[in-house]
């Protein structure tokens, strides 16, 4: 039970720090914590393509910020293509 609530609680953080970082102004609690959560899955698929791992609660929020981040800019390419 606990390691969804700090999974969502990692999240919302993530994509909070996403949105900052890309220049937005965020996307509602809901939006941020869905960022996050795709932002995990996409973090934790780029740091293992560069042999890279993440762990703790720091290391947790940093992958998923990498991986929000990505998952916004190719959002983002894939808009102005389409």
């Amino acid at each position: 039970m606990f390691s969804w609530l700090w999974f969502l609680i990692i999240g919302i953080i993530a994509g909070w720090l996403a949105g900052r970082i890309t220049r937005g102004k965020g996307f509602g609690l809901v939006g941020n914590m869905v960022m996050g959560v795709i932002g995990a899955f996409v973090g934790g698929f780029l740091f293992g393509l560069v042999g890279l791992s993440a762990h703790g609660f720091v290391g947790s929020i940093i992958a998923a910020t990498v991986g929000a981040v990505a998952f916004i800019y190719l959002t983002r390419y894939l808009k102005k293509i389409g």
